[in-house]
């Protein structure tokens, strides 16, 4: 079948256009042109925006469920949550917990990465456990170790259902880490991390090419027996080919900061993403960040989830579209701000089917009001249900 999408303004790498049309056909985009093609439907857009469907390569859960829960059902509900608010794309993500658990929510996944009915899940994501403990953030110190090469191999062992691995590269056997990653397809990330600049370069070359939530739980500039040392944030912004994800959910970055890293990375090297947790899209209160039978306890307040003393975040309640709505109001382009949850995620992953309203690439759409409002979604040309009326 094929569908004719009309009365929107495309939003694309170099802009925003109105009087074009994007036909689908089948699960690809066939085309983007003011012509006239023959379609069996037709879709009015009401003169929204229209753009590639949102891609959250960092996120832990939400609508109630989160992915450690390890279960269908868990993948389920935080996947339409966060289809309903325009991701098209996401990379399920754990917290540091013991091998038993991480290969149980890989079988979870299992059940569920091929269903038409949800946003597209090509791989998880896996944040720890060979963290810094000086910098664990939210993450519990019970799971935090140091690298084993055996438990990375038995791991590794499922690496397609794997798309990206972040760790604290400064931690004896990084590098031999690094490698397996990359042996199995496997991007290596920094995060959660003391690593100083010269660390962070030797990673760089080892293949650590992306750091997890620039700002969040990471070195920067510290003295060292008075003289100053650089760390991991000077180190992302000075190698070129270093990209990174921001949680722009208003409350882990001020204003100032999307700003900075925008001017200075450029959007081509950075990726929003939600770091959401299952408090996403669910009222204030009490919740739990990672499984629900053994996780950390924590208390979602003014938009965010907070350790329950309140000296520190523990994971955002965002979703893609506070998101690319947090980014224009600090001043970003939304030209910009949706590349940035489109074309520069995709590239990080190398994705390279999706992220682009372009002709060949996946019927990933999303289409949004002036206050970024979710209207409807397509995941490879399919409408997601329950959007419709958002």
């Amino acid at each position: 079948m094929r569908t004719k999408i009309e009365n929107v303004r495309t939003v694309t790498a170099d802009g925003i256009e109105t009087g074009k049309r994007v036909y689908i056909e089948g699960d690809r985009i066939l085309d983007l042109t003011a012509e006239e093609i023959p379609a069996d439907r037709t879709i009015d857009g009401g003169g929204a925006y229209l753009s590639a469907g949102w891609i959250d390569i960092h996120t832990h859960g939400a609508g109630g469920a989160d992915f450690l829960d390890g279960t269908a059902e868990a993948f389920r509900t935080a996947a339409r949550t966060h289809g309903a608010h325009g991701t098209t794309t996401l990379i399920p993500t754990t917290t540091s917990v013991d091998a038993e658990r991480i290969l149980c929510t890989a079988e979870a996944y299992d059940a569920v990465r091929d269903d038409p009915s949800l946003p597209s899940m090509p791989g998880l994501h896996l944040e720890g456990p060979y963290l810094a403990p000086s910098q664990k953030g939210a993450q519990e110190d019970r799971f935090i170790r140091p690298f084993d090469e055996r438990e990375t191999d038995e791991i590794l062992s499922y690496s397609d259902r794997i798309l990206r691995w972040t760790a604290a590269p400064e931690l004896p056997g990084a590098e031999r880490f690094a490698r397996a990653c990359l042996a199995h397809g496997v991007l290596p990330c920094i995060g959660h991390t003391d690593a100083t600049f010269s660390d962070t370069e030797r990673a760089y070359r080892a293949g650590f090419t992306h750091v997890t939530h620039l700002y969040s739980c990471m070195s920067t500039v510290r003295r060292v027996n008075a003289y100053r040392v650089a760390g991991v944030l000077e180190a992302a912004y000075y190698l070129d080919g270093m990209t990174a994800e921001l949680i722009a959910d208003g409350c882990h970055l001020p204003p100032e900061l999307l700003r900075f890293a925008f001017k200075f990375k450029g959007r081509e090297n950075l990726a929003l993403v939600t770091d959401s947790m299952r408090a996403a899209g669910m009222p204030e209160g009490p919740s739990v960040l990672g499984a629900m039978d053994n996780g950390l306890p924590v208390a979602v307040e003014r938009g965010v989830a907070w350790l329950t003393d309140r000296s520190a975040f523990a994971g955002s309640c965002a979703t893609m579209d506070r998101l690319i709505r947090t980014a224009v109001s600090a001043g970003i382009p939304l030209t910009d701000a949706v590349y940035m949850a489109t074309a520069a995620p995709a590239r990080i992953l190398n994705l390279t089917d999706r992220g682009a309203l372009t002709p060949g690439k996946r019927a990933d759409l999303t289409l949004f009001d002036d206050g970024i409002r979710v209207k409807r979604v397509f995941v490879a040309g399919r409408e997601l249900a329950g959007t419709e009326s958002n």
